[in-house]
């Protein structure tokens, strides 16, 4: 769920305009704000684009107008080849363990984090179950839980706090790589025998952004296509679901809130993956690194993030995560991760509010740490823009001296 960023909260007037292609085209004038807030992945369309027609597929005005899939499925509104598709790409990159498991395909895992938390809870109890995670912890957890006011459940904060002081049922939303700061995760609240209950978010536990260190293996994990491909637009992403009740009732939350998901957009995703997966496939014998996706990805993700740890030790004013280097599964090599997101934290105290010293001084809007439930020293940015608009980002943090030379 970690993939989606809520447009709704976006300054309309800070985002680029959209070209013909369905794209958008970066506005990168001195006077324009810089909008690093949200995760847009853009920075994948280069590859996708070399691919040129590989991904291009023809749905004539007769296919897919039935509501069903497969009524033999759990999940009858998923495409067959959406879940081989799923499949192929898991036991590929050896992420997540998918043999014997249940696939519930959503409208981005924004739709699957409320399906499973559905599921977990109803029918429901005397009080709604508590529903945590790890500060820092992403930003849209919190209005998504809440979002319906349902009194199943309800949004209850840091799960560290709640280790401590919490009581009675709870559900821990463990999300690895953690957004905003690109640390993995494991469940934080202990001892707590069968009162508690996990959701796994798995948006960013992918080789471009992180060491693939072991094949997950959770009673729920979701995926999102946004981040694992870089097709936000789709608004496709499935959950991994060990137990069949479980997977019924995400099935039925879905059912009873969309009727189901787009079979134009689950027939895409499935060709662009397979064309993904054929590449290493192919690579066997081709020996063409250059055109698998993890590898061209990885390599964009860690010239950005030597780019920028280069900016920020120049200018002093603030600090990044320092990740240590891990044993990768996928590569069979020790590798940093390179998140989508800079997680910057101000050197110079605890009252900067480092959000508006970004968007004051050099017309960067990021986001700040207090809707990750810490301080706003913190702020987050996107990494994931084009080019164009990531380059001018460094060029304007290279200005920043210090917090007090720019008048905050």
């Amino acid at each position: 769920m970690c993939g989606t960023d809520n447009p709704a909260s976006i300054n309309k007037s800070s985002l680029p305009s959209a070209n013909g292609n369905g794209t958008r085209s970066p506005t990168c004038s001195s006077d324009h704000v810089l909008n690093l807030e949200q995760g847009d992945p853009a920075v994948f369309e280069s590859y996708w684009r070399k691919m040129g027609d590989r991904c291009t597929m023809v749905i004539s005005g007769c296919q897919l107008m039935s509501y069903i899939s497969d009524f033999t499925n759990i999940c009858w509104f998923m495409e067959p080849e959406f879940e081989e598709a799923v499949r192929r790409l898991h036991c590929v990159v050896g992420n997540a363990v998918v043999d014997d498991r249940y696939i519930v395909v959503g409208t981005g895992s924004t739709q699957l984090y409320q399906a499973a938390l559905y599921a977990l809870t109803s029918p429901g109890g005397p009080e709604p179950v508590s529903v945590v995670s790890a500060a820092p912890y992403y930003s849209s957890y919190p209005e998504e839980t809440d979002y319906l006011c349902s009194r199943l459940y309800k949004w209850a904060g840091d799960a560290y706090e709640f280790d401590k002081n919490g009581t009675g049922p709870y559900i821990e939303v463990v999300n690895s790589p953690n957004n905003p700061d690109g640390t993995l995760r494991e469940a934080v609240v202990k001892n707590r025998g069968d009162e508690g209950k996990l959701i796994h978010d798995l948006a960013y536990y992918w080789p471009q952004y992180t060491p693939i260190i072991r094949l997950a293996d959770h009673d729920i994990m979701t995926f999102t296509f946004s981040k694992s491909t870089g097709h936000a637009g789709s608004r496709i992403g499935w959950a991994v679901v060990k137990d069949k009740e479980i997977a019924r009732k995400m099935s039925k939350f879905i059912e009873m809130s969309t009727l189901g998901v787009s079979k134009d957009s689950q027939q895409r995703a499935a060709k662009i993956m397979g064309v993904l997966c054929d590449g290493y496939q192919n690579c066997k014998s081709a020996n063409k690194s250059d055109d698998l996706f993890f590898e061209h990805t990885r390599q964009i993700m860690a010239e950005r993030w030597e780019r920028l740890r280069q900016v920020v030790e120049r200018n002093q004013v603030f600090c990044l995560p320092k990740y240590p280097k891990q044993y990768c599964l996928f590569s069979g090599e020790l590798i940093e991760p390179y998140p989508g997101f800079a997680w910057l934290e101000a050197k110079e105290g605890e009252e900067i509010d480092s959000q508006k010293v970004l968007r004051g001084s050099i017309k960067v809007q990021g986001r700040t740490g207090r809707r990750f439930g810490v301080a706003e020293k913190y702020v987050r940015i996107s990494l994931l823009s084009n080019e164009e608009v990531f380059k001018e980002f460094l060029e304007r943090l290279s200005t920043i001296k210090s917090m007090s030379s720019n008048g905050h």
